[in-house]
């Protein structure tokens, strides 16, 4: 992402809670939350499908004015007449939701791949608290993890995490600098080992369609898929030096 004074990022997560305190914590741990507006959408990825895809021409649609059309919140509404620079769209796959589909997730992913244009989709695997599925950081185990449809149909998924949480808590979890900078040097790792040896090292980040290619041939052989969180992604990407080795302050 190029940086500069008139930067101005909208973050819509999908949920009030968990993504919304995780994107805050890492924008202040690496001190750039003064340009970033987080605001959940209360609902997931496969109803915003419905908006703006079904017709079958996204392009017909703008984000923001679908998003203000169906927001009952005055404030939020407001958020969504302001000009961004950037929109960040941070959603989980939830491959168990009745609405779930793979040419629908593959529709978003191609279509929301810039920032400063239609948007960026990042998309947690299976969801965002697949940031915490680690019992140590850094987890050696981290790269044999997955979850299967079959515990995320039982809505067991998150009590896992929880139960295997280095901290079990979540607030826990990664509060310094260079514990966040471990997390993501793994996430990004396994990014790439999930990938074909074509599409590694290619860019300086996984791609996400190859990525989301792999875990739906996942889902489909084994009813699993690889637990990944690629919203933290955007912090190299916002500025690479963040999760350098051995910056000051960490």
């Amino acid at each position: 992402m190029e940086q500069n004074k008139k930067t101005k990022v909208l973050v819509l997560v999908e949920g009030a809670k968990t993504d919304v305190q995780l994107m805050q914590k890492l924008f202040d741990i690496y001190g750039i939350g003064s340009s970033h507006t987080i605001v959940s959408y209360n609902t997931n990825i496969y109803v915003l499908y419905q908006q703006m895809f079904s017709d079958g021409n996204p392009e017909d649609y703008d984000l923001l004015a679908v998003l203000k059309s169906h927001e009952n919140d005055p404030l939020k509404k407001k958020l969504f007449e302001t000009a961004y620079s950037d929109v960040l769209l941070i959603f989980d796959l939830d491959p168990h939701d009745p609405l779930f589909s793979k040419q629908k997730i593959e529709e978003m992913v191609t279509y929301f791949h810039e920032s400063s244009d239609m948007g960026k989709l990042y998309l947690n695997y299976p969801m965002v608290e697949s940031f915490y599925h680690m019992k140590s950081i850094p987890d050696p185990d981290y790269m044999g993890y997955t979850a299967t449809l079959q515990e995320l149909s039982a809505k067991k998924y998150k009590e896992r995490v929880r139960n295997e949480n280095r901290n079990h808590s979540f607030s826990k979890f990664a509060v310094t600098r260079a514990e966040c900078n471990t997390v993501i040097r793994q996430n990004i790792e396994k990014g790439f080992a999930l990938l074909t040896d074509d599409n590694k090292n290619v860019e300086v980040l996984p791609d996400s369609l190859q990525i989301l290619r792999t875990e739906m041939r996942l889902l489909e052989e084994t009813k699993a898929i690889s637990v990944l969180c690629t919203c933290i992604y955007y912090v190299p990407e916002y500025n690479p030096n963040l999760i350098a080795e051995n910056v000051a302050g960490q």
